[in-house]
């Protein structure tokens, strides 16, 4: 008889998602014991209650817990050194699901060595959380259209000013960095209202609803035409500080940025300096280099800035999609297909 893949719950999934798992196939089991697991706040909560604290014995047992699973669901307390010691104590690891569509940045912070790298296979949950960030990425160049911080200001000191031109969305060049599932979705959502959408990404071809698709070579003269900038890139050395000082200098004056990637890939004071000197009009954050968001950053008092603290992707079907995705991913495993969404371990993306 073959024996029985274990899975183990290494974050919190509801019990009544579990079924998603188990009835892939009967020779998968999954192993999970809530009470080593922190209690979750919302949906998709992956790391838990902050308060939760394991005792000795707890910790112990969950370490043999980890150290008994053929694949992991969830990166335990999405804490890259437990990772690291989950890859080290379990040689019959094969393959570690993140609940994060960047997931790959935690498993890079797990310095995991070469060897690892090649024996577990790394996935992650990308295009679960796309809908929901390329709404946000709308909302943000829409805010920006339509004044929003200049509504905001009004309201709050109950003026009543001469009327005003808006901008139109459909009348505007948009463009998006990052063409993954989030770029997109939000193409497609950009498409919708009329706009002209351009698009960056790492190979040039063909995206649906994007006119045109470079390579970010050509930010320079891309940023100079753009009316709105969408970020959804994921946070690699490659990507870090991509938009800094000298490409916010050649952006078209008045510009919308958007950030719903990650915040490592916007170089913050330079962003706060082009906020600030009017070069640019606003910015709709979902992402920032440090989170949570430090106290005296300018970003909290700057008016033509909106934070969304990292929450723009969460939707309350949210474990339910990634337990769907990762479903579809084991029965492809089990059957020995290619997996999606896997790591690159060169790249972490």
């Amino acid at each position: 008889m073959t024996a029985a893949l274990k899975v183990v719950l290494a974050t919190p999934l509801a019990p009544e998602l579990r079924h998603l798992i188990t009835e892939v196939d009967p020779g998968v089991e999954l192993l999970v014991d809530d009470d080593l697991l922190p209690p979750q706040r919302f949906p998709g909560d992956h790391s838990g209650d902050p308060a939760y604290r394991r005792t000795p014995e707890q910790a112990r047992a969950f370490e043999e817990l980890l150290a008994r699973a053929d694949v992991l669901y969830g990166i335990p307390d999405v804490d890259p050194r437990l990772l690291a010691a989950a890859v080290a104590r379990n040689p019959g690891l094969r393959w570690v699901q993140t609940m994060a569509a960047g997931g790959g940045s935690t498993v890079q912070a797990a310095n995991l060595s070469d060897a690892d790298l090649a024996r577990v296979t790394f996935t992650t949950s990308a295009g679960v959380h796309g809908a929901t960030l390329a709404e946000f990425a709308l909302f943000g160049v829409l805010a920006g259209a339509k004044d929003l911080p200049r509504l905001q200001q009004l309201k709050a000191a109950r003026e009543w000013p001469a009327r005003w031109a808006m901008r139109q969305v459909g009348e505007q060049t948009v463009l998006v960095v990052g063409l993954g599932g989030i770029g997109q979705q939000t193409a497609k959502l950009l498409k919708g209202l009329g706009a002209t959408v351009l698009g960056v990404k790492r190979t040039p071809a063909a995206v649906d609803f994007v006119d045109e698709v470079h390579t970010d070579s050509a930010l320079p003269e891309l940023v100079a035409r753009a009316d709105a900038i969408v970020f959804t890139l994921p946070g690699t050395d490659s990507t870090s500080g991509l938009y800094d000082a000298e490409l916010i200098a050649a952006t078209k004056p008045g510009a919308v940025i958007v950030n719903v990637g990650r915040g490592t890939v916007i170089d913050e004071p330079a962003l706060i300096d082009g906020l600030s000197d009017g070069r640019l009009h606003s910015a709709y954050l979902d992402v920032t280099a440090v989170e949570p968001l430090p106290a005296d950053s300018p970003l909290w008092t700057l008016p033509n800035v909106v934070i969304a603290p990292h929450t723009a992707a969460l939707n309350d079907k949210e474990d339910e999609r990634i337990a769907e995705l990762f479903a579809a991913n084991l029965r492809a495993f089990l059957d020995g297909r290619p997996l999606r969404n896997v790591v690159d371990p060169a790249e972490f993306y």
